[in-house]
């Protein structure tokens, strides 16, 4: 690869949250240069008007997301809704770098997917996180990739290593907090301010959330075998981040120094993935801006569960850095080119 070498990108869904977030990461990469922006429902209008802190591209006049519109990139990142996102890819050109930020491609299992979304499953793409054991290979020279949903990055990061390590029984409950940019910037009368400030509510209580099959998936690829995934999301009052509480219960024999150790091996090379020290536990603050996850684990004795806290800007490395990260292997570029190590205080 020449030094110099750059590649076009275009982003459709460049108006909402996660595409907006892909430009902002855009400006600084030194190889992927924005070159178009698109979304049918504003399609006429200057970027500048609608995402008003991506002042590099304010003058770029947002353009319809049909594939004849988003032919001739190097790069195409779709941050559509889910089930939008299968039908243009299919007609982009096998050439095309093609990143997907929504649903359409994550789940292998065919009834999964209609279970969950409905409809025809469009098959699964090599899964856009790379710390997953095996995952870099398959991401190497790929042309087609399934960004990971926001809360599956949390969990499977948080849970893999003992899952993998064979210290915890496959029995995995998670209770994790999110911002409300999680779901998007389309208006919604229960994420007004003046309904969630000063508030918590639970939602997709009891195995409702879409996520769920998506966690059950890569956790059981870490565990060799099923892993059964209990899942309470909460939305609270801040705009973005996810804290993930994930415990499960200890294999006999297992005690603190053990689950440490194998954190501290399995992300002990990895940019993005922090264990902190003992004692400090994760925060959304710390990590607000940044392609980073902080975790913490921690041995419940009394209770003889494993207890791993996680902390991701859902924005971030929950959707658009794990997109660029993962363009940057298919590319060939340094995995962290372009990609905020250092979180935003206070």
């Amino acid at each position: 690869m020449s030094t110099g070498q750059t590649w076009t990108v275009g982003v459709t869904g460049a108006t909402g949250y996660a595409g907006g977030e892909v430009c902002r990461l855009l400006a600084g990469h030194p190889h992927l240069r924005l070159a178009g922006v698109h979304a049918n429902s504003s399609a006429g209008r200057r970027l500048g008007e609608l995402q008003p802190h991506l002042l590099p591209f304010a003058d770029l006049e947002v353009r319809p997301s049909a594939p004849e519109d988003l032919s001739g990139y190097d790069v195409v990142v779709l941050a559509l809704p889910h089930g939008e996102s299968a039908a243009i890819a299919a007609q982009l050109s096998q050439d095309t770098l093609v990143i997907d930020c929504g649903a359409d491609h994550r789940l292998e299992d065919p009834a999964a997917w209609a279970r969950w979304y409905g409809g025809e499953h469009a098959g699964a793409w090599p899964y856009g996180l790379p710390e997953l054991p095996g995952q870099r290979e398959k991401l190497a020279g790929a042309r087609r990739i399934a960004v990971p949903g926001c809360y599956p990055t949390s969990v499977t990061l948080a849970m893999a290593p003992a899952l993998a390590a064979g210290l915890v029984e496959p029995d995995v409950v998670v209770v994790a907090a999110s911002g409300t940019s999680g779901a998007g910037k389309a208006a919604k009368p229960h994420l007004l301010g003046s309904e969630v400030m000063g508030s918590v509510s639970a939602y997709g209580v009891g195995g409702g959330h879409r996520h769920t099959p998506e966690m059950a998936q890569t956790l059981g690829a870490a565990a060799g075998g099923p892993v059964k995934v209990s899942f309470t999301p909460t939305l609270v009052p801040m705009s973005r981040g996810i804290l993930a509480t994930c415990s499960a219960p200890l294999k006999a024999g297992t005690d603190a120094a053990e689950a440490r150790d194998a954190y501290a091996q399995a992300y002990a090379d990895e940019a993005f993935v922090h264990l902190l020290p003992e004692g400090q536990w994760p925060t959304t603050a710390q990590v607000l801006g940044a392609n980073t996850v902080a975790v913490q684990v921690a041995v419940d004795p009394d209770a003889g569960r494993l207890v791993v806290v996680a902390a991701v800007d859902n924005l971030t490395k929950g959707t658009a850095g794990g997109a660029i990260q993962s363009a940057n292997i298919a590319l060939g570029l340094p995995e962290t080119a372009g990609l905020p190590l250092v979180g935003v205080a206070p």
